[in-house]
């Protein structure tokens, strides 16, 4: 087999293969074979058809198509392998020459990796928010667990604002009560802001018994989007009534046994969460200053896939769950399709240079990712998921995205070693010792960043 590589662009080759036809053979015979198993030929056995009674029954072209196409992707790999490069994605393939015992030749255009220089990122400096925790903070935090167990009382007066009333709802569009516009018994705290707008209004003031008509926008049923006449009637009121802040609720509420241990501990736990946000900030504006440091040329095949990829998970799957369409979802937004297609295209090649710079890091760094840290990082992907970790293992390894886990990891390893070679201070001018066990934070940093983006190498399939 004779091969040649033109470089097209920094993130395009052609290769140009020409293939004596005796290589063909193996490939022939499987043909035959395959063929024997699917056609039937009066006055022989299934499977027993002799070749020239093939090609004269159904075509020599058949043949030569069927193998053909179970010999490319070994020549493609081969070529591939034989000018070392590293192709994304599903080559172009176009057979330029087949002759029948002679010769057969095609070309495969695919997008390769470019090749990076990643150079001293020592120098990098960013500035996070300081971890400070306020007193007022901790009042706020000890007063939200506090709302959590207030309890409700009926009482003989009119709904204020806080109260808990039950209600019955109807609502009408052009003078027809919808299908699904009634509703009774529904439990409504006043000022929450969690049913329709213009309902705090028409309740407050009303006691049990009492009825009110209003207008509003209905944001979800049958006729979503529309004005609707809504009617409703309360039938109790309550009062919530909140615990006294003491020893006493600090039991109820929590292991501890005094007020003042409960806000140490709130205070601690604040603590924590505002310098996970500090590392996790550290990561995202290390993150941007070293892609400012690397030219990356962009794949225009596999930026369009990407781009392609991130619009149909959003239309097909995120917002199909919440029962929005893209065009409901971008009037929410209040966008166009063009900055939202713009906000993609952005994020997508952001996504791509980071997987490609890091991917170039754990190379050049020389880092491995340990069964431990891949478990570690596939219980926190379970998690998420909302799946026990047995069944997310089984999924990837069913799904062959092991690799792709261990990417992953792989490349918070790489975002971490540069974390940590960069001087990260606070706004008060105090430098940030960030912890050592950053890798998992970082991993999860780089999958915000990436979102969809998974860069395949694909050397088998043409």
């Amino acid at each position: 087999m004779k091969s040649a590589v033109e470089t097209l662009n920094p993130t395009r080759v052609r290769l140009t293969v020409e293939v004596p036809f005796e290589e063909l053979k193996d490939s022939l015979d499987a043909a035959y074979k395959k063929i024997n198993q699917q056609v039937t030929v009066k006055g022989f056995r299934k499977g027993k058809i002799p070749a020239r009674v093939i090609d004269q029954r159904f075509g020599r072209g058949a043949v030569l198509e069927e193998a053909v196409n179970d010999a490319l992707p070994k020549f493609y790999t081969e070529a591939v392998n034989e000018a070392e490069v590293n192709p994304l994605g599903q080559p172009e393939v176009d057979i330029t020459e087949l002759k029948d015992g002679e010769l057969l030749a095609f070309t495969a255009e695919v997008d390769i990796r470019p090749v990076l220089e990643i150079p001293d990122y020592s120098g990098i400096e960013v500035t996070v928010d300081a971890v400070e925790v306020t007193d007022e903070d901790v009042e706020k935090s000890v007063e939200q667990l506090r709302e959590r167990f207030a309890s409700t009382n009926p009482v003989e007066r009119a709904a204020a604002e806080g109260d808990v009333v039950t209600i019955d709802l109807e609502a009408k569009v052009d003078g027809e009560v919808l299908p699904d516009g009634v509703a009774e018994g529904v439990s409504y705290t006043i000022g929450s802001g969690e049913l329709l707008d213009g309902i705090d209004e028409a309740v407050t003031g009303l006691e049990a018994g009492g009825d009110a008509t209003f207008t509003s926008q209905l944001k979800g049923g049958s006729a979503e989007g529309k004005d609707a006449e809504v009617s409703v009637k309360v039938t109790a009121v309550a009062a919530r009534e909140l615990p006294e802040l003491d020893d006493e609720f600090a039991q109820m509420a929590s292991e501890f046994d005094t007020l003042d241990e409960l806000k140490a501990d709130s205070r601690k736990r604040l603590e924590n969460m505002k310098q996970f946000d500090q590392a996790t900030q550290a990561q995202e504006r290390v993150l941007d200053e070293l892609l400012k440091l690397v030219e990356v040329p962009m794949p225009e095949k596999l930026l369009e896939d990407e781009i392609n990829t991130r619009k149909h998970n959003l239309e097909h799957h995120q917002l199909g769950q919440m029962g929005l369409t893209l065009d409901k979802y971008l009037e929410i937004q209040g966008k166009t399709e063009d900055e939202f297609l713009a906000e993609t295209k952005e994020q997508a090649e952001k996504g791509i240079k980071t997987q490609f710079i890091l991917d170039e890091l754990v190379n050049k760094e020389k880092l491995n990712v340990s069964q431990e840290e891949l478990t570690e990082h596939l219980m926190r992907r379970a998690a998420s998921s909302g799946m026990s970790p047995d069944q997310f293992a089984q999924a990837v390894v069913e799904g062959g995205q092991v690799p792709m886990l261990v990417g992953e990891v792989a490349r918070g390893k790489a975002l971490a070693v540069v974390v940590e070679a960069a001087k990260v201070v606070d706004t008060n001018g105090e430098t940030v010792d960030l912890e050592d066990d950053e890798d998992e934070t970082a991993a999860e940093t780089v999958e915000a960043v990436t979102g969809e983006t998974e860069v395949a190498e694909e050397k088998n399939e043409a």
